[in-house]
């Protein structure tokens, strides 16, 4: 029997909920990722490194970071690019799973069924 393989473009990503985010007046989000743990504390004694960080998201990440509800899977949310950007989103899946596979890298985003959710 094969073995079934899930399409990218059907996988629901969430927020991550250890980390916050604010979006300004012009819709550009920035996400707070708080350093912690032991080694994050010994570099933030001895080598002064922040303890929060700041990720600023340029326009199209801050677009598709604030499509993301829980409820829209990779398609869904590659539709509502190429709506909204039209052909500067182009080459638009390509560049949208490579997006998404570097926010869920950092653990930004995450997949239920895939990651493990709190």
């Amino acid at each position: 029997m094969a073995k079934k393989t899930k399409n990218y473009l059907d996988f629901v990503p969430v927020y991550n909920p250890e980390f916050e985010w604010t979006a300004d007046r012009d819709g550009l989000v920035t996400v707070h990722m708080v350093h912690k743990g032991f080694y994050a504390a010994i570099a933030q004694k001895f080598f002064h490194t922040p303890r929060i960080s700041h990720i600023h998201l340029d326009r199209y990440g801050s677009y598709l970071w604030q499509q993301i509800d829980g409820k829209k899977d990779v398609g869904q949310l590659a539709d509502a690019m190429r709506d909204h950007f039209g052909d500067e989103a182009e080459p638009l899946y390509d560049r949208l799973v490579q997006y998404m596979q570097t926010l869920r890298n950092n653990r930004f985003i995450l997949f239920p069924g895939k990651d493990r959710v709190k």
